[in-house]
């Protein structure tokens, strides 16, 4: 038996969001109101085109809604609301006055707030900018900036003139921002001048030459100063046009005019984390990302108007696109830049406290942290305000479910939850109606269509398999940038089963409907819950002279996911101390903090299919004790016993 940990009681049930949406379709339909989640679940499945057209009436979207559904056999040909019109950045200014709508606090101690208006008011400015640089319909404006309100405001800017947003986190090293950046081509870059990490500052301006050397198609660049810190130099770079966003700032503003475009129009690019070579550009669709992200934030997590936000994100992680979506429910959102545990281990706590915060976003890691420090949230804050708790970017283990009951809040409704830079989204996570129960993920978002697979492609219920989604949704991709014949999406999702949409998450789903994930089923790293690709760690290695070749896996340690380094060295080298320190000190400079791996380890060879590819799994399998699968695919088997109980690999 489960065991439960929250329940609602009955007086929240029957103010809830969710009660007053399913009175919503009773009025409309013949459905009867139960606050039996699974009940509503499978309604919303089996009832697609209502359940969606009555998402975009219930939430109030903008637009020009007509009730027309391209419904296909093949999975990523449905298409939803077809000419139907709206605007992205007209949702979401949901208010028009001066209350809060953005608190930026950087690890500095610096705080501002910027109001409905002033936001409005700023992305006009923008706006008119842009359009001054010919900026048109799809073409592409990117970000390396830190997660600040201005980040926000450009991002609502392009939006409004129905570009197409792509953003970076400044920690991601140079390499892979222009790995990224370089695919799409595009004509605006806008860059902070220097961020903070830890008490550190970092000068991203040094990277500019670099970068605009590399992505020829930048034409403009932007720049952007640290809140709070006046603007640093940059050395002139010819051929380019140099703007400071204060300038920009000066112009007049006109009044925002918010053109309508398809629901289908593009919004902005992911990446994918780069597993088998260059990051794929995902590319998301306006309309559908906004029904996505209003059906969880209203419904879900149960955000109501004068709610106050907070996810501790960057703007190189989906979780960023996903935040600043609360903005259209009427709800203030709170940015934080910098290290979560700077000066202080419960930082993040203190800014929840003092900021009124109803909904805190962390990672499963960060609440494991607080475990194993045993600091006792709940005896230093009260949390009134705070009515949920949500945790991503990996599994959150059965002690991190008690940890939140017995050291931050009892009465907290805790939301794990499950989805990706793929949908934007989630596939799986909370809802108020559905108990929470140690080391579960309550159930399937409405409408989604999620099930856990055997490799044979039969539903598993109380076993492990692959997380799977049996029907379209609104926030599919639209498209792979760069992509003939949707060849890379295809084969991203559609390979293992056919017209069924496989994650690549291991999972199980229990009797009563809620999820436990295990993590990726692929060789995607996932340390601290930050998902990353073993190509970027690669094209750092391969850069060394005297690595002839290497291979790096995740390795499931202490309730996270750490990163195993392995090296086959040329003949004259021997792998000693030195060399390890300065193999990690590029990757971090060259890739990020992140991709640094926690074992450097030395073989002989590497386990390789007979075309010559390297296996990942089969040596992630190894060094976990698990079994491994097409053992008769390799080349070189025998190699596998070299990666058997290694030493190195048990502390």
């Amino acid at each position: 038996m489960p065991q439960k940990l929250w329940e609602a009681n009955l007086s929240n049930k029957n103010k809830s969001n969710l009660f007053k949406f399913e009175k919503f379709l009773s009025n409309k339909f013949n459905y009867k109101v139960s606050k039996n989640y699974n009940k509503l679940l499978n309604w919303t499945i089996n009832n697609p085109k209502l359940f969606w057209s009555s998402v975009w009436d219930y939430t109030n979207v903008i637009g020009k809604k007509i009730e027309k559904f391209e419904f296909s056999k093949e999975f990523i040909k449905n298409k939803f609301f077809v000419r139907s019109k709206l605007n992205f950045a007209e949702n979401i200014f949901s208010k028009k006055d001066n209350s809060k709508a953005i608190t930026f606090i950087s690890e500095t101690g610096y705080r501002e707030i910027r109001s409905w208006i002033q936001l409005r008011q700023n992305t006009s400015r923008l706006i008119d900018f842009f359009r001054e640089n010919k900026i048109k319909k799809k073409d592409r404006i990117v970000a390396y900036m830190a997660n600040q309100i201005e980040t926000i405001e450009c991002f609502l800017a392009t939006s409004t003139i129905g570009a197409i947003w792509s953003s970076c986190s400044p920690d991601f090293g140079t390499p892979g921002l222009i790995e990224r950046f370089s695919q799409i081509k595009p004509k605006i870059l806008i860059i902070t001048d220097r961020y903070y990490y830890n008490g550190k500052e970092i000068n991203i301006l040094e990277r500019l030459p670099i970068i605009l050397k590399k992505i020829k198609s930048i034409k403009t660049v932007v720049i952007v100063n640290y809140p709070g810190k006046k603007y640093l130099k940059k050395k002139k770079i010819k051929g380019k046009k140099i703007f400071y966003l204060n300038q920009i700032k000066k112009n007049a503003q006109s009044e925002i005019k918010f053109k309508k475009f398809d629901f289908d129009h593009e919004l902005a690019i992911l990446y994918s984390s780069g597993t088998t070579g260059k990051p794929k550009c995902i590319c998301h669709r306006a309309g559908g990302v906004l029904l996505q992200h209003l059906k969880e934030h209203q419904l879900h997590c149960e955000v109501k108007p004068g709610d106050n936000v907070f996810y501790f994100t960057t703007c190189g992680w989906m979780m960023w696109n996903w935040l600043l979506t609360f903005l259209a429910s009427k709800a203030s959102i709170v940015l934080f830049d910098g290290f979560p545990m700077y000066k202080k281990n419960d930082l993040l706590f203190k800014i929840a406290e003092e900021e009124k915060i109803t909904l805190f976003g962390i990672s499963a890691k960060y609440i494991d942290q607080l475990r194993k420090l045993n600091i006792k949230i709940k005896s230093k804050y009260k949390l009134s305000n705070l009515k949920t708790i949500c945790s991503t970017g990996s599994p959150l283990s059965n002690d991190g479910f008690q940890y939140v009951y017995k050291n931050i809040k009892k009465n907290v409704h805790l939301a794990s939850i499950a989805g990706g830079t793929d949908l934007v989204s989630c596939f799986v996570l909370g809802n108020i109606y559905s108990p929470v129960n140690k080391g579960q993920i309550q159930n399937n978002g409405l409408g989604m269509n999620t099930d856990v697979f055997s490799d044979k492609g039969k539903s598993l219920i109380n076993k492990k398999g692959e997380l799977v989604c049996k029907s379209p949704f609104p926030s599919m991709p639209k498209l792979f940038w760069n992509d003939k014949n949707n060849k890379k999406y295809k084969k991203a999702y559609f390979n293992k089963f056919k017209n069924i949409w496989h994650h690549g998450d291991y999972a199980e789903r229990k009797k009563n409907g809620g999820y436990i994930i295990y993590g990726r089923s692929d060789a995607t790293l996932n340390p601290g819950g930050v998902r990353l690709g073993t190509a970027e760690i690669y094209s750092v290695v391969e850069k060394f002279k005297n690595i002839k070749e290497s291979i790096v896996v995740g390795q499931n340690w202490d309730n996270d996911v750490r990163i195993i380094l392995f090296l086959v060295l040329n003949k004259t080298k021997s792998l000693n101390d030195f060399f390890i320190k300065k193999l990690k000190k590029v990757i971090r400079s060259e890739a990020s903090p992140r991709h640094v791996p926690a074992k450097i380890i030395e073989v002989t060879d590497i386990p390789r299919t007979k075309n010559g590819k390297i296996v990942e799994l089969a040596v992630k399998n190894i060094i976990e004790g698990n079994k491994i699968k097409n053992i008769q695919a390799l080349a070189n088997p025998d190699i596998l016993e070299q990666y058997k109980n290694l030493e190195q690999l048990k502390s």
